[in-house]
């Protein structure tokens, strides 16, 4: 016989975006209950995506179920009207009839007495976890570490440090990481080429390059969930393994081009090629690098995400970074407002108005 308090228990909330109050919450039903149900409700005014934010819940409680709708009915916990139809709304997310809803705000209370089912609030006050959507949304950086590792990994800004060879990408992509306090992640390529069967003398195949954006990606997810501030810095990504594609099999890459523009980051840097060439054995030479820096700028004009290229010392370069770097952030990490922040009158406006994920 089981010894949970509850049969099914459901969590309703926006998960905008998900933080440590949100996993106590979570954690104390699935402790209490049989089996949970997480409801995510968003509006078409928020700004990140409903299927973002419940793969954020699903990775970080795999053992919950996830369902999510979007839906634009005012929140007014005045009107009964509302009520109604929020009510029916959640009521018709449940498989079956919950006996339990688990919240820390007062509506619970209500909320439970409507479904016919208990309800448990948990940590009133947030004495134990002092952290709220509203507060996070208001200063993300400053409440970084109350994020979910998932919702981490969407809301950093992915800076990307690249350039023809010895334009020193890598010294800036460490100079910069030390300068934003956060982590910057290495070029798996380098590490690839020194251990690839047949040396760098060996001729070159596609399907190497498909694997090292496979670990040049798994690597970036990774120091994603673990980067310490909003930031992370790259020492080259997929567009870049189009490029020394070309260079190195003869011929374009429209697969790693394609994968390309579906995982973007927030910015290009590249770095000049000024400054002197140096040979570190495994460079093709100075009579290829001004030629693939052109082809570098030429790809970069012809595609969304914003770029700059710096020049100059180390120390010139990441000052002329910075300013584009805080630009980046500040659009990764904003929000609009939510349908429940909004006066009564604008949210009757809005109903109806759009439909679908609103884009970030």
């Amino acid at each position: 016989m089981s010894e949970k308090r509850f049969r099914h228990g459901v969590v309703v909330g926006k998960f905008y975006p998900l933080h440590a109050g949100h996993a106590h919450l979570i954690r104390s039903a699935v402790r209490q209950c049989e089996r949970v149900t997480v409801e995510v409700i968003a509006a078409s005014v928020e700004s990140i995506p409903l299927s973002e934010r419940a793969a954020w819940i699903r990775e970080e409680h795999p053992t919950v179920r996830v369902v999510d709708l979007l839906d634009d009915t005012p929140v007014d916990f005045a009107s009964e009207t509302a009520w109604d139809a929020h009510t029916a709304t959640i009521s018709g997310l449940l498989d079956t009839p919950a006996d339990a809803v688990f919240t820390s705000d007062p509506y619970g209370e209500e909320l439970a007495r409507r479904l016919g089912a208990t309800w448990v609030q948990v940590d009133p006050g947030r004495r134990h976890n002092p952290v709220s959507g509203t507060a996070i949304r208001a200063d993300v950086a400053a409440h970084w570490h109350e994020l979910a590792p998932a919702a981490r990994a969407s809301l950093a800004a992915r800076v990307v440090v690249l350039g023809a060879e010895s334009t020193g990408s890598t010294t800036l992509a460490a100079a910069l990481a030390a300068e934003l306090g956060t982590m910057w992640v290495p070029e798996y390529g380098r590490e690839y080429s020194e251990i690839r069967v047949g040396g760098l003398d060996a001729p070159w195949r596609s399907d190497e390059f498909d694997l090292i954006v496979d670990r040049q990606i798994a690597m970036e997810e990774a120091a994603l969930r673990r980067t310490p501030a909003p930031v992370l810095v790259c020492d080259t990504d997929v567009l870049a393994t189009a490029l020394w594609h070309e260079r190195y099999v003869g011929s374009a890459a429209p697969g790693i081009r394609h994968r390309a523009a579906g995982h973007r980051p927030a910015l290009y840097v590249l770095t000049g090629d000024e400054i002197p060439f140096v040979q570190d054995g495994m460079r093709d030479g100075e009579h290829i690098r001004h030629a693939m820096q052109d082809r570098f700028r030429e790809v970069l004009t012809g595609q969304p995400v914003p770029w700059l290229e710096v020049r100059g010392s180390v120390a010139e370069r990441v000052a002329a970074t910075l300013p584009a770097v805080r630009d980046a952030i500040a659009r990764t990490t904003s929000f609009a407002a939510p349908l429940e922040g909004r006066p009564i009158a604008e949210q009757e406006a809005l109903r109806g108005g759009r439909g679908g994920d609103a884009p970030r």
